[in-house]
């Protein structure tokens, strides 16, 4: 058998420096240049007097520690913390090697610490620009999170991988194989008719649809009314787009989903029951002696969340409308339609609903105690026992590559607040920001840009948890009213709309919005980048115009 070692196809290509979908090596040699640079230099004195600060407003120290230097090494070097604490030595024998010699163990410097804030700082950024670039494939960059925290040893090794599988993680996981069960068993189209039955035309769907969606959000879970509605919604797409003879409209794919996640993510400000990053900021509000009620919480919330979806139906419709390649789109007679020929209500769609029902009702019942993704797992596997999924639907269904994206999401943001490196990037943009964005009411509208940046690169959760111990102090030094602060800082967790990683609701959306029949992403990571950024600015000077210099000046402050 003769073998070609002169071919010029396929071989040749992959050597050549050519960008590619998931591969563009230029970027990938910028970045890790970038990356190796500033990895090696020593971190900022800001970052050494950081870690060395007594008792840090923002930071949870561990117990019986007085500084961030402290609690990671109690948790990196736990027997030479311990000794040290019992006047020991500083380096202390913790195991004995296979001569008997006992390996030192010895506590790590300021230095050492606040290379690790900085590390974890550089990961943040490196991931967020190859997740923005594409320049790897999604799921590598996943792993790529994963190799940095293990090669800069950020977090005990066991902690790593307890970081990827947090409870939001199942909960996208599940989430997004519940959805393809809804799917497969035609439970979508049903729903989607009670939902979508009298919206009619495009205008009718960004002026009246999404703001009801983001009102349900306050008091339902968004991720859940934004995976049960995208494959309804995709379904509207496909038969949209069939009926008008185009292959494929992304403007209006692209209206429909970035809609759709923009809106559930505007519903966070309406109630205390939207998240557990407004949860979070009750438990911060009544430790500072400043208790707020549901109806309170409401009061200066709700009234904001119709106006600013408003806002996000007329950005997406004037922006995306003119771009459509089919004419109009009507929602209501397409799902009327596929109901139509769908048989009766029974079987497995039965079983699916009475699926759901339980498990949002799990969600409401024991959400405070079994998180979302518990719940959501026990779903999963109900439909496993009722033959609804199989595991070739889920592997075909479901966005792996997503699920680990937001995985590598969480891990960063657990290193970030173990190392300091949150608090850090949260202190050094309040000393970026001017004078009148820290005093008085300007100090409101500085709380909320920060908020409203860090959301997009940790979880809502963890941004109100980093910066609420930090934020809520400067209310008194400000003359200002700390309800007003921490509203501000929980609304503007809200705003993640820049990133995949923001939110499991853009995770979602960018995990199972696709072609129904081809299977094609009508999604990149970019489509976020470029509706999210203006859909974030618009939502500040909303919060700050129709809230903060508007209806909040006649509400009564207590606190």
């Amino acid at each position: 058998m003769a073998y070609n070692f002169e071919s010029t196809g396929p071989m040749e290509q992959d050597r050549s420096l050519k960008n590619i979908p998931g591969y563009k090596p230029l970027l990938i040699l910028a970045a890790a240049i970038l990356f190796i640079i500033l990895a090696v230099m020593p971190p900022t004195r800001t970052m050494l007097d950081m870690v060395v600060r007594e008792n840090p407003s923002g930071y949870l120290l561990g117990e019986s520690c007085k500084t961030i230097l402290d609690t990671v090494n109690q948790k990196m070097r736990p027997e030479a913390f311990k000794a040290a604490k019992m006047g020991g030595r500083i380096a202390v024998g913790s195991k004995s090697g296979k001569d008997g010699d006992h390996i030192q163990q010895t506590l790590l410097t300021a230095d050492q610490v606040a290379g690790m804030a900085k590390v974890m700082v550089l990961i943040l950024f490196l991931s967020a620009f190859l997740w923005g670039t594409e320049a790897l494939p999604i799921g590598a960059t996943d792993m790529l999170v994963a190799a940095l925290l293990y090669l800069f040893a950020v977090l005990p090794v066991n902690e790593i991988s307890r970081a990827y599988m947090s409870d939001a993680v199942f909960f996208v996981f599940g989430i997004l194989a519940v959805a393809v069960g809804v799917a497969k068993t035609g439970l979508d189209k049903r729903i989607g008719l009670i939902l979508l039955s009298r919206i009619r035309s495009t205008k009718a769907f960004a002026f009246i649809f999404l703001p009801m969606l983001s009102m349900a959000s306050s008091f339902l879970s968004e991720h859940a009314l934004v995976a049960l509605l995208i494959p309804v919604l995709m379904g509207v797409y496909k038969v949209t787009c069939k009926m008008n003879n185009v292959d494929k409209d992304p403007a209006l794919g692209i209206f429909l989903l970035l809609g759709l996640t923009f809106a559930a993510n505007a519903g966070g400000p309406g109630s205390p029951a939207a998240g557990g990053r407004n949860a979070i900021m009750v438990g911060f509000l009544m430790d500072y002696g400043a208790p707020i009620s549901f109806l309170q919480w409401m009061k200066t919330g709700m009234t904001l969340v119709p106006v600013m979806s408003c806002v996000i139906g007329a950005y997406m419709y004037i922006r995306c409308k003119p771009l459509f390649r089919v004419p109009e789109m009507n929602p209501g007679e397409v799902v009327r339609a596929e109901v139509a020929r769908m048989p009766g209500f029974g079987g497995k769609e039965a079983i699916m609903t009475v699926i759901l029902v339980l498990l949002v009702a799990a969600w409401l019942i024991l959400g405070e105690y079994a998180g979302l993704g518990g719940p959501t797992l026990f779903a999963v596997m109900a439909m496993f026992f009722t033959r609804i999924l199989t595991w070739e639907d889920v592997h075909e269904g479901v966005a792996f590559d997503v699920v680990g994206l937001y995985a590598a999401a969480s891990a960063i943001g657990v290193g970030l607040k173990f190392s300091g490196g949150g608090l850090w990037l949260a202190s050094a943009f309040f000393d970026f920001l001017p004078e009148f964005l820290s005093t008085g009411e300007g100090l409101i509208m500085g709380v909320s840009l920060l908020t409203g940046i860090m959301t997009n690169f940790m979880r809502d959760g963890a941004t109100v948890a980093a910066l609420g111990p930090v934020v809520l102090p400067m209310a008194t030094l400000a003359g200002v009213s700390i309800w007003k602060v921490g509203m501000a800082c929980a609304f503007s967790s809200s705003f993640a709309n820049i990133l995949v990683v923001g939110t499991p609701n853009n995770a979602i959306c960018f995990g199972m919005g696709r072609d129904p029949e081809t299977g094609e992403r009508l999604l990149n990571v970019m489509d976020f980048v470029k509706f999210g950024v203006p859909i974030t600015i618009l939502s500040w000077l909303v919060f700050w115009g129709w809230a903060v210099f508007g209806y909040w000046s006649y509400l009564e402050w207590p606190f």
